[in-house]
């Protein structure tokens, strides 16, 4: 095999992949069906925003193998059954071993659950709120190599984005946080150019119609 770029990996399986998906089986899969494939359903984009305000300080890879346990906890991220959580809820999710017991967190997931309810009456769902924000692959660049990726932290989308989510109410969601989320629900290709991926992803993308808001 010839030599491969910085930040690929070929795998025993014959695939090549971004470099950061090889702590784990589990990781490689979610690399390959999930990060960076669009998503416009409402309940993955909440359970992506509550699991990325849990991540905070921590690997993705430690809320990935828990995300059944935070399904279970938080009725599968239906943002209506979450936002009726109270104090008695809290108490009961600080016991749960199958999350992180961490109660600003915890909270933060009910208070952004009452957000999400707020975003569908105004916008007619999370998705159509969101995907406004989608920055624009013509300013991209037409070649993503590993020492670019590296410099993707933010961008002026997820600036607005979080200004604008803060201005909400939204908590533990800031600008890294939300360019983060716009990877892994595939408002962006992020994969890597000679990786496996990045071909579906960008095939899916073309094939994704965009969510318009209500009226």
């Amino acid at each position: 095999m010839p030599r491969l770029a910085a930040g690929l990996v070929a795998n025993d399986d014959g695939q090549v992949r971004c470099w950061w998906c090889q702590a784990d089986d589990q990781y490689r899969a979610y690399h390959d069906t999930e990060w960076g494939f669009p998503v416009t359903d409402d309940r993955r984009l909440f359970e992506k925003f509550c699991l990325e305000g849990f991540q905070a300080g921590l690997s993705w890879l430690t809320i990935l193998r828990r995300r059944e346990g935070f399904r279970k906890a938080f009725a599968g991220f239906d943002h209506e059954q979450v936002a009726r959580f109270n104090e008695r809820s809290v108490q009961r999710l600080l016991q749960d071993p199958g999350i992180i017991r961490h109660r600003g967190k915890i909270e933060a997931t009910i208070n952004n659950a009452r957000r999400a309810a707020e975003l569908v009456e105004e916008f007619g769902s999370i998705a159509a709120y969101l995907w406004r924000y989608e920055p624009d692959s013509a300013k991209r660049p037409k070649k993503l190599t590993f020492e670019l990726v590296k410099t993707f932290v933010t961008s002026p989308e997820s600036i607005a984005l979080a200004k604008d989510m803060k201005q909400r109410g939204w908590k533990f969601l800031g600008p890294t946080t939300l360019y983060a989320h716009m990877q892994a629900m595939g408002m962006v290709n992020d994969h890597l150019h000679g990786c496996a991926t990045r071909p579906l992803v960008e095939a899916a993308r073309a094939a994704t119609a965009r969510p318009a808001p209500k009226g």
